[in-house]
């Protein structure tokens, strides 16, 4: 009987010495599962805060660009780029506000669409820190032909379109000031607008229009001063154009085309790949050949 006995003392002391290394493994189970768990949360939150754009490593160069001339240019770099390494993708845009805002997101490496003067202005508008890397090229205004075909025949009262932002109507009334057409006050340059007209011998009427729509707005103006990239958008060119900006001209020397990125990206490898190509020899020959005196290489 008392073999019995002992017998059932240890039976059940084994059974609760099981249990307890059971629960022990199972406790050591759900601890692996709890911190390989965190892992993957901590790497998803990882993957989720990387900014597009930014410490890329898939050789991808993502740039945003007015269609007409730099999406074009840019166009001619790939090859350049991809003999060094790297894929260039094109995003087009028909605005001035969202290349730089895309920029500065995150979803660009880089813009290519604009001239410094709006750059600063844009920067000082809307709190980003976006600066050049290069200055590629610019592009003549020029006062095209609408009703009346030539300065000479101007009537009084005629009216001219100018583009409606601030730093392109001012190098508009610097370009009509050359052609002896009006006086600005002294000091305006670059922040002229038709409020700083100080001499008006012909009481020319001003429209101010969108720089996009001012090709559209020929057929009902006298004349038109219009930027270059839409004159060459729209199938207009420098021979075309009553007057055109000289190379010389503040507008020249200002307002030369500019490769923009998010302050710190200077020195990034596919930054500075994509500079070299847009400012190499076969880039300037292409825009010289392909533009004509409409697009002018800086570089």
């Amino acid at each position: 009987m008392k073999k019995i006995i002992l017998l059932l003392a240890l039976l059940t002391l084994s059974v609760a010495v099981l249990a307890g290394c059971k629960a022990k493994d199972d406790n050591s189970g759900k601890n692996d599962a709890t911190e390989n768990n965190e892992t993957v949360n901590n790497e998803d939150t990882a993957n989720k805060n990387e900014t597009p754009g930014q410490d890329k490593t898939n050789g991808k160069i993502v740039v945003g660009a007015s269609t007409t001339p730099h999406a074009e240019i840019l166009e001619q770099t790939k090859e350049i780029l991809a003999n060094a390494g790297y894929e260039l993708q094109i995003v087009e845009y028909s605005d001035y506000v969202q290349p730089n805002l895309a920029l500065d997101y995150g979803d660009l490496d880089a813009n290519y669409f604009q001239h410094q003067p709006y750059l600063d202005q844009f920067n000082e508008e809307n709190g980003t820190n976006i600066v050049s890397v290069a200055n590629i090229h610019y592009e003549p205004f020029g006062i095209y032909a609408g009703k009346t075909a030539t300065v000479e025949e101007l009537e009084e009262g005629a009216q001219i379109a100018v583009p409606n932002d601030t730093t392109n109507e001012a190098r508009a009334l610097m370009l009509l000031e050359a052609q002896g057409l009006i006086t600005l006050a002294e000091g305006a340059g670059l922040n002229a607008t038709i409020i700083d007209i100080e001499e008006n011998p012909k009481n020319l009427q001003f429209i101010e229009i969108e720089a996009a729509q001012l090709t559209h707005s020929l057929q009902d103006v006298d004349m038109a001063v219009i930027n270059g990239n839409y004159a060459i958008q729209d199938g207009l060119s420098p021979t075309d154009a009553i007057a055109i900006e000289d190379k010389e001209s503040i507008g020249a020397e200002t307002f030369g085309n500019v490769l923009a990125v998010k302050a710190g990206d200077e020195e990034r490898e596919d930054i500075k790949a994509l500079v070299d190509a847009l400012m190499s020899d076969d880039i300037k020959q292409f825009i010289n050949d392909t533009y004509k005196g409409a697009v002018v290489p800086q570089f």
